[in-house]
């Protein structure tokens, strides 16, 4: 038996949660690796819709759901999100979700900074969401973070309070904004700390006890490849590295046990705020897939910019994470489209490539290469095997799976866990 590591290798929002769910409910663990709660999963279980930002997606099924120390955990978002879905009938517990206790923690100062950078950015906004990632990892390097084990050492706190304030204040007054409130957050963390520590423990460990025991581990990646640090469209990037190879350093498992890597790729290209987008369309067919596939974030609420399927941008991503297999969603949102265009390559002030250039503004001025398809009247929605598809859908898969360089795993037919076509079982692999 495999273990299986879930990425997205698109800009996110790939439909991550369906599929990390249905594959949830097979394993014996799930851990988060990286981001923090700018995530978004959403996940349908029959009439029940669950959003999910920060928890693992298997804490729905009950599966072990455990947070790794690469993620940037949000306290105060933590027990939110824990508490609407204790509302919802989801049961969380000790047994069934844990926290690494060397976990970073988003503080307000975090936010704040967030949100000050962005409103003085102007034309150069970078379209986070404002909820301090991006300084909470700043200060995890900086050697400045307060992290999930110093919750239980408060009355010693000072000296790092020293170090972070510092560095925040001097930040702050470039915005003429006062220092931190010191009494304030230390207050706030106090109040906070006997919720985070009741789930505070050694994840690695609980991890390698797991990993003995032979049972299957799915460490489930946030956002996209194309938002990763180095390897994403930069400067618009996420705050943490979201390639596969995150999930060794970002759960406290070594690179062996990561297994059979599965990219989540939707059948047309989306991306939420700012960045090169060469697919992008601004005509009938970009409103259209937006519209049918409700493009509009899990966490944001922000429309979604929308385009035709990029082939070189995901032949990309899977090979710098290594993906094994891909997971097709969102089939079903090009039915009824007289003509699909699939991006086959680039032309960059009249040279062909085949891949994306690294340099913003080389980013900006490519142009795609276009193939042409017939698209098919009939629906694929709620299809369960390749005989419920219709043939030329069956050609668009097959015709993606050759220029990325990598076989289909899974194809999602609609947001329910059970309308799925498995074409290669990632943990029996």
């Amino acid at each position: 038996m495999a273990n299986v590591t879930v990425i997205g290798a698109q800009w996110g929002d790939e439909g991550k949660g369906k599929i990390v769910d249905w594959l949830a409910s097979r394993a014996d663990a799930v851990v988060r690796f990286q981001g923090g709660h700018n995530a978004g999963h959403t996940l349908v279980v029959g009439n029940t819709t669950y959003k999910l930002s920060l928890l693992p997606s298997g804490i729905v099924t009950g599966t072990l759901s455990l947070i790794g120390n690469g993620v940037v955990l949000d306290p105060w978002a933590l027990k939110a999100e824990v508490e609407k879905l204790t509302a919802q009938g989801v049961s969380i517990t000790r047994e069934n979700f844990a926290i690494a206790d060397n976990c970073p923690l988003i503080l307000p100062i975090h936010c704040d900074l967030d949100q000050l950078r962005e409103s003085a950015a102007g034309k150069g906004k970078i379209g986070t969401t404002g909820r301090g990632i991006g300084p909470a990892y700043e200060d995890k390097v900086g050697r400045r973070a307060i992290r999930v084990c110093d919750l239980a050492h408060l009355d010693s706190l000072e000296p790092q309070l020293d170090r972070l304030c510092a560095h925040h204040d001097a930040l702050r007054a470039g915005f003429n904004e006062p220092p931190v409130d010191r009494a304030r957050l230390l207050s706030d963390l106090r109040e906070i700390a006997p919720f985070v520590l009741q789930f505070a423990e050694p994840v690695w460990k609980r991890l390698n006890d797991v990993r003995k025991g032979n049972s299957r581990i799915l460490f489930e990646g946030a956002q996209g490849v194309l938002l990763d640090v180095d390897h994403g469209t930069y400067p618009f990037v996420t705050s943490s590295n979201t390639v596969s190879g995150t999930a060794a350093s970002g759960s406290g498992l070594g690179p062996s046990s990561t297994g059979f890597v599965l990219g989540i790729v939707k059948a047309y290209t989306t991306r939420v705020g700012s960045g090169p987008f060469p697919t992008e369309l601004d005509d009938d067919n970009g409103q259209r897939l937006g519209e049918r596939g409700h493009e509009f974030g899990t966490v944001t609420g922000r429309q979604r910019r929308c385009g035709w399927f990029d082939a070189v941008l995901v032949r990309q991503s899977c090979a710098i994470s290594g993906v094994t297999g891909v997971a097709l969603t969102k089939l079903d949102v090009l039915d009824g489209f007289e003509k699909v265009k699939i991006c086959t390559g680039y032309k960059l002030r009249g040279e062909v490539m085949d891949y994306f250039p690294a340099h913003a503004a080389d980013q900006a001025e490519v142009e795609p290469i276009y193939e042409e398809m017939d698209g098919w009247s009939e629906t694929t929605a709620g299809a369960r095997s390749w005989a419920d598809l219709p043939a030329q859908a069956i050609k668009y898969i097959r015709r993606v799976e050759e220029l990325i360089d990598t076989p289909v795993a899974l194809v999602s037919t609609s947001p329910e866990r059970d309308d799925t076509i498995l074409v290669r079982d990632p943990f029996l692999d």
